[in-house]
């Protein structure tokens, strides 16, 4: 019998650069999602992991009026939208985050929504919206607008969009999306 090889793991660089957040005076959605991958610090963009259809979904579901890439974050806040990590530090996955760092995550995130006063907090994915609302419980949870609120201000749960979110289809995203853009439209 052949023995087989546990898959290699590409080694990541210790020190990765934080990601820059997209935030400018005036949002009116705050995007949020957990932490940076690698590749989004190594690219210095948000959403920059080659499976990820956080740009795609934007575009699809009407929330920015043009096609654009992980490149064009810093364009974001053009349309009144901004974009931070709850956890700055970049890792492979969400496994290798502390608790410590969630509590400290959600203090800066309530800093930034006062600082910032966005009409909507969008979290992005059900792992987020789990850490940062208690009745988000175990059970299941819905993308949508949720009871709670962060900082006062109305939290909004999309699913993540990474090519490995195998919770939801695309079409399941893209009608979480739109359900975000229908929200915006009706409140201004």
């Amino acid at each position: 019998m052949p023995r087989v090889r546990p898959p290699r793991k590409r080694p990541v660089p210790q020190d990765l650069p934080f990601l820059k957040d997209r935030i400018e005076p005036g949002v009116r959605v705050l995007f949020v999602g957990i932490n940076p991958g690698v590749r989004s610090a190594l690219t210095g963009h948000h959403f920059a992991g080659f499976s990820n259809r956080f740009w795609k979904l934007l575009f699809e579901s009407g929330l920015v009026p043009e096609r654009v890439g992980y490149e064009d974050d810093d364009r974001l806040p053009q349309w009144g939208l901004g974009i931070t990590n709850l956890i700055p530090r970049p890792t492979p996955g969400v496994g290798d985050l502390k608790p410590a760092e969630y509590l400290a995550g959600r203090a800066g995130l309530e800093r930034k929504i006062r600082r910032y006063k966005p009409r909507i907090v969008v979290l992005i994915g059900v792992s987020l919206a789990r850490a940062l609302l208690p009745s988000a419980g175990r059970g299941p949870l819905e993308a949508g607008l949720h009871q709670e609120a962060l900082a006062g201000v109305p939290v909004f749960v999309l699913p993540n969009p990474s090519g490995r979110n195998a919770h939801f289809s695309y079409a399941q995203m893209l009608d979480a999306f739109t359900a975000l853009r229908r929200y915006l439209t009706e409140r201004s």
